[in-house]
Formats: structure tokens, C-alpha cells, sequence
């Protein structure tokens, strides 16, 4: 994508892991970003550190539930009341293990919710506006577990097969349009879903290895467009 002066970013689930590690590199680079997730308190700190550190960066943030529709059409509104995005990370999302014969009852659908609801409801609030302008990146941040089935996946890995079936249809619906769509597969990253794990020896990758992964992606040129991202710990999955 060609740089403008300012790129419009929006990143939801920002205030920490993933997110929070692409907010960071864009704003590095001196993005305009508009970022939302469901911790006020955690958002908001977000936003005025990345204000701080990076000063030549425009930082505003909104707190939102995605996985409540209302709340997703609700922060993509105000987003377009700011600026057309010129790049979406659809980074909110929730790991809840399970397995299909004994998770809770409600639980398919409450990560239906958070892992594809939110991208779909924020994005279809998006788009007719950048497609008038006939630009812009959609990032969605799918996982491993949108690729293959795995042990205690349950209802999560489903969810996550959704959101790439997703991600899989917007890149041939926007071809025409000048949009282009990039599905992200990370493997393990060291995020709040490991809680303590013990990562001294540099068993899982850092959320900044999926950032730079975002940022180098929507670096290139408008006719170039990387589809999918499947990054994994040099050692393999765990």
C-alpha cells in the first residue's frame, strides 16, 4: 500500500497481546489509530502510553464488547466519524478450550460471538465507505486452529474455522474494489491466554513477531496482496 501522510488504522482488541503489539508498531510509524477493546481501564492506559512514547502518532480509543452487535456497528460508526480506515485488524477474540462432546452449553455460540460476530458486524460497518474510496487492508486474526483441529479445541478451533472462512470470502468479494484481505494464522504467542507460562527458554513467539508480520504485509505495493500468514514457534506447536 502506498504510505499517505497519516494512515488510518483501527485495531480492536488493543490493550494488550497481539493487538496491543500492532497498535504499537503502527504507531511507531506514525499511524492514526483507532482502537477499542472491553477493559476501559487497560484501553485507556494503552492509548496514553502509545500517545507518549510516540508522539508524531494520533491515538484515540473507544471501549467496546464486539461480541455484542450493537456495540460492533456502534465502534465501527464512530471509527467512520473520525476517518476511513485505510487498515482493520480484527484482532478481538477469546479462547475458551472445550471439546465438542462435554464443553458448556452456550459456549459454541459465545465464541461465535467474540471470534467472528465482531469482525463480521465491525467490517460490514466499514466497508461501503472504503469501498467508495477503492482501497484499504483487512487484517483478520485467525489462528492455527483455523487450519487443523486439535485437542481441546472445541468450540474455539470451530469458531476460528469460521472467521477464515470469512476472511476467505471478503478477499475475492473486495478483488474489484481495491481492498485487500490478509488472514493471520499464528501459532502459540506469549499472551494473556498462557497465563504464567514459563517462556525463558523461547518456546512460543512474541505478539511483536505477529505485528511486524501485519506491519511488513501492508507495507507492499497495491498490487501485491499476501492472503494468508501461518507463523509457528521454531520448534513447532505445542
Amino acid at each position: 500500500m502506498e504510505r499517505n501522510n497519516q494512515l488510518s488504522v483501527v485495531v480492536t482488541g488493543a490493550s494488550k497481546g497481539i493487538g496491543k503489539a500492532v497498535a504499537e508498531i503502527f504507531a511507531a510509524n506514525g499511524a492514526s489509530l483507532y482502537l477499542c477493546s472491553r477493559g476501559e481501564a487497560a484501553l485507556y492506559k494503552t492509548m496514553e502510553d502509545l500517545q507518549t512514547r510516540f508522539p508524531q502518532a494520533t491515538v484515540k480509543a473507544r471501549p467496546a464488547d464486539l461480541s455484542v452487535k450493537e456495540e460492533a456497528i456502534g465502534f465501527g460508526n464512530w471509527c467512520l466519524s473520525q476517518a476511513v480506515p485505510d487498515i482493520l485488524v480484527n484482532n478481538a477474540g477469546l479462547f475458551e478450550p472445550g471439546s465438542v462432546h462435554s464443553e458448556p452449553d452456550g459456549l459454541l455460540e459465545s465464541q461465535l460471538n467474540v471470534n467472528l460476530f465482531s469482525a463480521y458486524h465491525l467490517t460490514r460497518t466499514l466497508l461501503p465507505a472504503m469501498m467508495i474510496r477503492k482501497q484499504g487492508h483487512i487484517f483478520n486474526m485467525c489462528s492455527i486452529a483455523s487450519l487443523h483441529a486439535y485437542a481441546n479445541g472445541g468450540a474455539y478451533s470451530i469458531s476460528k474455522f469460521a472467521l477464515y472462512g470469512f476472511s476467505k470470502n471478503l478477499r475475492e468479494e473486495l478483488k474489484p474494489h481495491g481492498i485487500k484481505v490478509t488472514s493471520v494464522h499464528p501459532g502459540a504467542v506469549l499472551t494473556d491466554s498462557w497465563g504464567d507460562f514459563d517462556n525463558s527458554s523461547n518456546r512460543i513467539m512474541e505478539a511483536a513477531d505477529i505485528a511486524k508480520m501485519v506491519w511488513a504485509a501492508s507495507s507492499l505495493s497495491v498490487q501485491a496482496c499476501v492472503e494468508d500468514i501461518v507463523i509457528r514457534p521454531q520448534l513447532g506447536d505445542l
